[in-house]
């Protein structure tokens, strides 16, 4: 019992009269790499992240799983053996300071919601440890973009253990400074990079379809002298142009105008873009309803269903990530843990949802409530 009570103790963060850098002095003399962070200016996302973020089913899936990261606190615990139930349980500690604020430099929810960016694009994400408490545990962070860092014993995509050979911007960086989490699904720009392309190329088609409201056609010479390959690309041109602004075109005895049966829908490519956007919602790996897209047999049913849904097929097992690397012992002392904090995203909202429903009779609204 006594030897619980220290770690208990333990789990408290002591007090800091001056913050102490990630390595004695300051940043680790050895590490060209730290020279460079906090340089904004030179910190990059990557192309293939900023390719995949402009199509828009697959923002959506990376904001509503970002905005449940960012909102959900850390809360810290240890375990202890239950003989009456026969299993290890729960006793919640009093926090360590930077469980609030990793990175004093910004607010939570940002640094949470960047980071896993960083795991649902690259599938890995790296804190510096820019402070330590007295006892050599972190107190301070710093988000390195996943996109900026490169690992020279590790080509990727996949990641098999944290590096050992981390260059932040072309600079080496001590790993003992670093905080590396690895997510246990592959990064999307990895994954399928055909899924993008084609979401691309699409979205591209249907923007040059949407320039003109008037259904395509065929311009066709009926008589008169043949009009060379140029000539009749200028006539054309020049009868888009009159279409477009004016919506009326005057044509001789010598030109036929006959317009395509394709209508506004074929032509903006809405059962494509349809297709597309369910094979994005597979690809992030969102319930497909989440993101605006109806598959028939799965449907909305309610915001609790829906809430539960996004947590347990998406939010899930990067928050698992998170708290587990965050509970290692090169972060907390050993024997003490950190876990999201889900009761104000699934339960209380749930609570809500029951006192707002207008189906729900108030008697049993109190009950299940109670």
């Amino acid at each position: 019992m006594a030897l619980f009570n220290r770690v208990t103790k333990a789990a408290i963060s002591p007090a800091e009269p001056t913050a102490k850098a990630a390595a004695a002095g300051g940043y680790s003399p050895n590490s060209a790499g730290v020279n460079l962070i906090g340089q904004y200016y030179s910190y990059v996302e990557g192309p293939a992240r900023n390719k995949a973020m402009s199509v828009a089913t697959i923002s959506r899936a990376r904001d509503l799983m970002a905005s449940v990261i960012g909102s959900m606190p850390l809360k810290m615990y240890t375990e202890r053996w239950n003989e009456t139930e026969t299993e290890m349980e729960k006793v919640y500690l009093a926090p360590r300071a930077w469980l609030r604020q990793p990175d004093p430099t910004v607010t939570y929810n940002f640094l949470m919601a960047w980071t896993f960016d960083d795991l649902f694009f690259y599938g890995r994400a790296f804190w510096y440890i820019t402070s330590r408490t007295q006892d050599g545990f972190p107190s301070g962070f710093t988000r390195l973009p996943a996109g900026s860092v490169t690992t020279t014993d590790q080509a990727g995509p996949v990641w098999f253990a944290p590096s050992k050979e981390v260059y932040f911007q072309g600079n080496m960086i001590d790993p003992k400074d670093l905080v590396q989490f690895l997510s246990p699904i592959q990064g999307i720009v990895y994954m399928s990079e055909q899924t993008v392309a084609t979401a691309l190329k699409l979205e591209a088609a249907r923007y040059r379809n949407a320039e003109s409201s008037i259904p395509a056609g065929v311009l066709k010479q009926t008589g008169g002298e043949p009009l060379s390959a140029s000539e009749l690309a200028d006539l054309a041109s020049a009868f888009n142009a009159a279409r477009a602004t004016n919506q009326t075109a005057a044509l001789n005895e010598f030109l036929s105008y006959t317009e395509t049966t394709a209508t506004p829908d074929k032509m903006l490519l809405i059962d494509a873009a349809n297709y597309q956007a369910l094979e994005c919602a597979r690809l992030t790996n969102v319930p497909p309803y989440l993101v605006g897209v109806s598959t028939g047999a799965y449907s909305y049913q309610s915001s609790e269903q829906a809430r539960a849904d996004l947590y347990i097929f998406g939010v899930q097992a990067y928050s698992q990530c998170l708290a587990a690397t965050l509970s290692q012992n090169n972060v907390l002392p050993r024997g003490t843990y950190v876990e999201f904090d889900t009761h104000d995203f699934l339960v209380e909202n749930e609570m809500a949802d029951k006192m707002d429903s207008p189906d729900l009779p108030e008697e049993n609204t109190q009950e299940e409530l109670a």
